[in-house]
């Protein structure tokens, strides 16, 4: 048995890290509280190598005192709690005092600040645990440094993910806070580049559009309700925006982000019967009660809250959120005041003539049909793997064309009797195997559009598309980011459509793909789980089968397969009736 030994303060500070400073969004969400709750009207956020090498962020607050700004990187140092009763009327980001401590502990601080009234500044340099002090020039405010974060801690460091994957993160930190203070500008820029630079806004409609873009703007409608107990007010998207991935979707609790899946499943059910299933409306959800109803410190990053009545703020955001998509109801509508509506043709008496009038059926046919042509022998009997001859008669004798059946079965004779092909479970296992064959390299063919698509996102989605770039493009896609909100579609795999509705819902297929794995690596496991997740994605969109020419080029192709009576899901693709089971039935 070890003895018993107290802590230093530097380890204890290491390991308080560990709970605080996760990755360098982490940092960059305390360093951006701290600037708000010291009444920064303008905050600048700087990232260099997605954090690694540097965070900066730069506020023009209320600045620090010499002494304040040694004292701030101690443990437990704030000026936001005195006594026991502050802590039920916490309204600010930060006031545990541990964050700029935590950081101190993992990497090398830089501290510039000067309040108005003092004629010059304090600059504060801590590394290796050690702090020194001297006064500089600086403008009004303070500007944080943090520079090769865990360096001294280099496991934390190698756990870190790819730089798109934590810039995705930093990203997602800044638009919580970007969304909580539309009065306050804010900028971010990487690696010399410019992000983001918001302007104060004049509501937080405004910061929506310019943070999130005009799409997402247009597709929300405003509500405020306010009971006894708490005021609920904010944004929700109409029924038909709703998308497959997940983003923007957002809880606020007294100007503080929070996540509850409990409270998700408010907002669902409020919508429930609007909304494809799989589907998530975008929401921007504020609430506002009183600090002492609500626990912001159930969490070391306080993403977490807990409130006194947890039921009655259920059933508050489920009504208010059901009684504004019920008020909006979010129908299009036709506009015949507007200057350039075209006037609807006057059909009168005329009308009533022509009311129960049939309508002439247009002729359907095959055109691949030729009555002069003998039937072609069976590509699927002359190079189906060996394991399957035996569905069908003799090689020798031309195939039977096969029938299709409403479009979604394939009916076709075999040597024991008929065999029925299920389309869509045939789809899954074709575009399965042809998307393993491109993952690992063995195919891949990419048809350019004639005309780039771009598709607006989430904030810090495009990201996604930079960290898959190799496995996607090994698929086909041609995706490039513009922007963090913005992916450009330069190609599609050959078969995909380029229409533009059709690649928006691809760009949202994918992303839910890939939001499952947020490694930055395909694994071999993990190839084979996205290979059947875009098989079945890309099978839902596939047509019925309408004529045989198409049934037997799909029965071409599946029989091809390596395994063609299974999906990758494990279901039947086909199954045989004997002969002898047909006969029973008469």
């Amino acid at each position: 048995m070890g003895e018993l030994r107290v802590l230093s303060a530097a380890m204890a500070n290491m390991i308080a890290a560990g709970e605080v400073v996760q990755r360098p969004a982490s940092v960059v969400k305390e360093l951006m509280e701290n600037a708000v709750d010291a009444g920064a009207t303008q905050v600048s956020v700087i990232i260099s190598d997605a954090g690694r090498t540097l965070i900066q962020v730069i506020d023009n607050g209320d600045g620090m005192s010499p002494a304040d700004a040694l004292l701030c990187f101690e443990r437990h140092a704030t000026s936001k709690i005195h006594d026991p009763q502050d802590l039920n009327a916490i309204c600010t980001y930060g006031f545990r005092g541990e964050a700029l401590a935590s950081i101190a502990a993992v990497a090398e601080v830089t501290l510039k600040t000067r309040r108005e009234a003092d004629e010059t500044g304090t600059q504060v340099r801590i590394a290796a645990g050690e702090a020194k002090s001297s006064s500089v020039a600086a403008p009004k405010g303070s500007n944080f440094a943090v520079r090769n974060l865990f360096f001294n801690t280099p496991a934390r460091r190698k756990f870190l993910k790819s730089d798109a994957a934590e810039f995705r993160h930093i990203t997602e930190e800044f638009t919580r806070i970007a969304l909580t203070r539309p009065e306050v500008g804010f900028s971010l820029s990487r690696d010399g580049r410019d992000i983001y630079a918001l302007k104060p806004a004049k509501s937080l409609k405004f910061r929506i559009l310019d943070l999130l873009g005009a799409e997402v703007a247009d597709e929300v409608a405003d509500f405020d309700v306010k009971t006894s107990y708490l005021e609920v007010s904010g944004f929700v998207g109409r029924p038909d925006a709703a998308r497959k991935t997940q983003g923007n979707q957002f809880f606020f609790v007294n100007g503080r982000y929070f996540r509850s899946p409990y409270l998700h499943k408010a907002v669902l059910n409020a919508y429930e019967g609007l909304i494809a299933e799989g589907t998530i409306p975008s929401y921007f959800i504020y609430l506002n009660l009183a600090p002492e109803q609500v626990d912001v410190n159930v969490h070391p990053a306080k993403v977490d809250v807990k409130f006194a009545e947890e039921s009655a703020v259920f059933q508050t955001v489920y009504a208010a959120v059901k009684e504004a998509v019920g008020r909006y109801s979010f129908g299009a509508s036709l506009d015949f005041s507007a200057e350039d509506a075209q006037p609807l043709p006057h059909l009168g008496a005329a009308f009533a003539e022509f009311k129960g009038a049939a309508v002439e059926p247009s002729p359907s046919f095959d055109p691949s049909y030729n009555p002069f042509e003998s039937p072609r022998p069976s590509v699927v009997r002359d190079h189906a793997p060996q394991q399957y001859a035996a569905l069908f008669e003799d090689k020798k004798q031309p195939a039977p064309q096969a029938l299709v059946l409403q479009g979604k079965y394939i009916l076709s004779p075999s040597a024991s009797g008929l065999m029925v092909v299920h389309v869509r479970r045939a789809w899954e296992r074709i575009l399965y195997e042809r998307a393993l064959r491109a993952l690992e390299g063995r195919e891949s063919v990419t048809q350019t559009a004639l005309f780039p698509v771009q598709v607006r996102l989430a904030a810090g989605q495009a990201l996604l598309f930079e960290q898959y770039a190799e496995p996607l493009g090994a698929l086909g896609f041609d995706i490039t980011p513009f922007g963090t909100d913005t992916v450009v579609v330069n190609g599609v795999p050959e078969g995909y459509s380029c229409e533009e509705g059709k690649v928006q819902r691809m760009v949202e297929d994918l992303l839910l793909i890939l939001s499952d794995n947020r490694e930055g690596q395909l694994p071999e496991v993990l190839k084979s789980a996205m290979a059947t997740k875009i098989a079945t994605l890309e099978a839902l969109g596939k047509g019925d089968i309408l004529t045989a020419a198409e049934a037997s080029r799909l029965l071409d192709a599946l029989f091809a397969c390596a395994n063609a009576e299974l999906t990758p899901g494990g279901k039947r693709t086909l199954t045989v009736f004997k002969t002898e089971e047909i006969d029973k039935k008469f």
